[in-house]
């Protein structure tokens, strides 16, 4: 009663095809600086060198040990720059790849753009939710292209549940459930500090930047940097963004018009300040609502997991699997009628549009159809993701997850944050486009 299908992720072939057939980049090869090579940073940088005619020329970070790794990963042709204000000072250089902490994010994005660079910044696009009008603005008036890195919408998956839901087949969707956990110590963030580590080989002013309150030199602010409101929104800004990224993507939607969360710290109590599990709820003027929810307590829905819930059947995506079930859900009375006289009772069951919508449990057992399964296989959605970004910057037509949708991602998780640290349900300020005060 269940097929399944197997989808391929066409958007690496398509940036592939792009890079052969149109470029607006100097000699047709792209060359990228890559600002922040942390752990995500490195993923990134083997992101883009899967991509034909890119090359990556120059790399920055605050620890030495990133840069080495970060050189070695290029084949030792990217050069070591102390200050990304030289990467973006690059005439020869096209674009940047962003992968430092959130509370750098806002300054980086608006110096590269204005000096003519194109950008791909890593996830949540903002630190707070008024940032994000700047950043919108910037990207206008220069022209450059700009993508946020929530890569999950390049995915084969997400692309053939947007066609499902588009097509009616789930009705009218009123709830959609997202979850994203965990049950590790590197999930919860509280990573391995390198042995070299110390104020030799680590930059703390340069981590700190012109935005963060100021603190005393410290190894694990610097390598568990999600863990402190000082450069992070936690949960929210890392994982709930991936959420909503995927649900306005899916959905067509923009900004939740309510969000009321609550969050509290139960277990990964070290070298922290934000929760390790959250529950927010989002209402949405398109008619639908959304339960988010993580704890890395338990690694149920690891890797992020959705139920779009509508009339006529539900989406099930997770992991590498996508699901679609019909409602098959009939009037059944038989409970109620059950108390009516014998006669009112087989006198509502003599009544044609009863039999016609009613499934007595007395009535014979029928076969129905089942679900449909679809599985994806190929390389990572990050590929694809970055691919879309190069093709931008040859083609120079954004994709989907341009500065406006990096903004409405990241300000969800601001107003999760807010109604927990305020204990109140939070607004958005459609007319503001910012968080109503």
């Amino acid at each position: 009663m269940t097929r399944r299908t197997f989808l391929h992720s066409t958007g690496v072939a398509t940036a592939a095809a792009a890079a052969q057939t149109t470029s607006s980049a100097a000699n047709g090869r792209i060359q990228l600086g890559c600002i922040g090579t942390g752990a995500r940073g490195q993923e990134l940088m083997q992101a883009v060198q899967a991509n034909p005619n890119v090359e990556i020329v120059a790399v920055c970070d605050a620890y030495t040990g990133r840069v080495e790794r970060a050189i070695e990963r290029t084949k030792g042709r990217a050069k070591a720059i102390k200050d990304y204000r030289q990467i973006l000072a690059d005439k020869s250089i096209d674009g940047v790849v962003i992968a430092t902490p959130d509370h750098w994010h806002k300054t980086m994005i608006l110096e590269a753009l204005n000096a003519g660079k194109d950008v791909y910044c890593e996830k949540p696009m903002t630190y707070t939710a008024k940032e994000g009008a700047d950043i919108i603005a910037a990207a206008r008036k220069t022209g450059r292209v700009l993508q946020i890195g929530s890569q999950g919408m390049s995915s084969a998956l997400q692309q053939k549940a947007k066609e499902i839901i588009k097509s009616g087949a789930l009705g009218q969707i009123t709830m959609v459930r997202a979850a994203y956990n965990r049950n590790t110590a590197s999930g919860a963030w509280i990573y391995p500090i390198p042995p070299d580590a110390s104020d030799k080989t680590v930059d703390w002013n340069a981590f700190q930047g012109p935005v963060a309150n100021k603190h005393p030199f410290s190894l694990e602010r610097f390598f568990r940097w999600r863990c402190y409101n000082d450069y992070s929104g936690g949960i929210a800004t890392d994982l709930f963004v991936h959420l909503c990224t995927t649900i306005h993507f899916l959905m067509d939607a923009k900004m939740p018009s309510h969000a009321m969360a609550m969050g509290q710290l139960y277990r990964w109590k070290e070298s922290r300040e934000v929760p390790d599990t959250l529950n927010a709820m989002l209402q949405y003027p398109e008619q639908f609502a959304v339960n988010l929810s993580s704890t890395f307590n338990n690694q149920s829905g690891f890797q992020g997991s959705f139920d779009f819930l509508g009339t006529k059947g539900s989406l099930s995506l997770g992991g590498d699997k996508l699901t679609f079930s019909p409602e098959r859900s009939q009037e059944d009375n038989q409970w109620v009628v059950d108390s009516w006289s014998s006669a009112l009772e087989g006198k509502y069951y003599a009544d044609p549009k009863v039999q016609a919508a009613e499934v007595p449990s007395t009535w014979k057992q029928r076969a129905v159809p089942g679900g449909t399964v679809w599985q994806s296989e190929g390389q990572d959605s990050t590929v694809a993701h970055m691919g879309h970004f190069l093709e931008s910057m040859r083609t120079r037509k954004p994709y989907w997850e341009d500065a406006s949708a990096g903004h409405h991602a990241a300000a969800c998780a601001h107003m999760v944050n807010l109604s927990v640290r305020e204990h109140r349900m939070v607004e958005w300020d459609f007319a503001k486009d910012d968080i109503k005060a």
